[in-house]
């Protein structure tokens, strides 16, 4: 029933990128647990996706690439499959897919600079990912300034901040960095960095409790020479108030189908483990016990919920019905709530197995645990929630 609901409205007819997901997959879950054990990054992975043409999924098709008009819901369905087998690539990836997808649909976004990084992601690997979060700002979605600053000249910008928790910084050839003017009255918003330019540097300072090979990095750009046209688009402050709705659409349900990704991995080792442990004072698989069955089957409920929800919204958005910010703010605070709750359950059967590093259950808890620190996060939903239906 899940895997039927989680196909959601994806034809027949159309390539097989589901197909090429699943087949990565298998050596990505193998490799998971190195990268997580050594915090390194997985390289080879991207080299893998770019081989198969899934860097460029949802890059329009007119540039060569799999078309991000009605490719949201192929998207979702092949970062759950990567999350389920390596979640620190898959949100690489998802970063990578989301900006593609707001570049494809973005007015505000340079055609000229739009085709040359859709070509780049169809030739080669040329990942792109947005640096917002600083140590002084944490999440703009909270508000505030960023320190980092761009000062023009008459020949380019000069950029010079620090940005952390930069996620796939190893791999990236392009940085999206946001940044303020120094203008009289400063703007606000997005430069494009070639990685490695002179006076940009990775400090490796990702030692996370999970995600731990996603490379998710500092880093620092000191006076940094880029192109005026690298300016994307940037806006006075108050023009940011207003959330940008298909990109906070397209954001928060690959995340949702990133860490249901997790939970549907360690729901399937739960079931081996289940069938297979046999305690003497039982004499049977634990698998027999009608308390086991019960919370095993939340797990199924919470799943095949998961399932509805990212299809059905998935398959809305690639079919242009109007869809709110907060609804999808709303589906990712229950889908990754049902993943985090799903993993524990888990974790309630299985005990001391459970939580040893010779199993992979306690780096799935560890992994579904970053669900919920993706903007927008559980108390800012609920509070906007709040507000709309006082009226406030």
């Amino acid at each position: 029933m899940v895997s039927s609901i989680a196909k959601g409205r994806v034809g027949h007819s159309e390539p097989d990128y589901i197909a090429r997901a699943e087949a990565l997959a298998e050596a990505f879950a193998v490799r998971a647990a190195e990268h997580d054990r050594t915090a390194s990054f997985p390289f080879e992975n991207f080299r893998e996706l770019s081989e198969a043409g899934l860097l460029s999924l949802t890059v329009p098709a007119a540039h060569g690439g799999a078309g991000a008009g009605a490719q949201y819901a192929y998207a979702a369905r092949v970062l759950g499959i990567i999350g389920k087998a390596d979640p620190s690539t898959a949100l690489v990836l998802s970063m990578h897919y989301i900006n593609h997808l707001v570049m494809a649909r973005s007015p505000t976004w340079p055609a000229r600079l739009s085709r040359k990084l859709a070509r780049e992601s169809v030739e080669g690997i040329a990942l792109v990912n947005a640096l917002r979060v600083e140590p002084e700002l944490g999440s703009p979605a909270r508000g505030g300034l960023p320190a980092t600053i761009a000062r023009r000249t008459e020949t380019g910008w000069r950029l010079s901040g620090h940005k952390i928790y930069s996620t796939g910084s190893p791999i990236l050839k392009w940085y999206l960095v946001w940044a303020r003017t120094d203008e009289a009255e400063p703007r606000v918003g997005q430069f494009l960095v070639s990685a490695g330019l002179p006076g940009t540097r990775i400090v490796e300072t990702w030692d996370h409790h999970g995600l731990r090979a996603s490379g998710s990095h500092d880093v620092i750009f000191d006076d940094v020479v880029i192109p005026l046209d690298a300016e994307v688009d940037v806006r006075k402050p108050a023009d940011w108030r207003a959330p940008d709705v298909a990109q906070a659409t397209v954001h928060t349900i690959f995340v949702a189908a990133i860490y249901d990704g997790v939970a549907r991995a360690a729901r399937d080792w739960l079931v081996a483990f289940l069938k297979q442990r046999v305690p003497a004072s039982l004499g049977a698989p634990l698998a027999t016990l009608p308390r086991v069955q019960e919370i095993l089957g939340a797990i199924e409920a919470r799943l095949a919920v998961n399932a509805r929800l990212i299809a059905s919204f998935a398959g809305d958005f690639d079919d242009g019905i109007a869809l709110s910010a907060a609804e999808s703010n709303v589906i990712k605070l229950t889908v990754t709530n049902n993943a985090v709750a799903a993993v524990e359950d888990a974790l309630s059967l299985t005990g001391n197995h459970g939580l040893s590093r010779a199993n992979p259950l306690e780096r799935h808890y560890r992994d579904v645990l970053c669900g919920r620190v993706h903007t927008p996060q559980d108390d800012s939903t609920r509070a906007g929630l709040g507000r709309a239906a006082l009226g406030l």
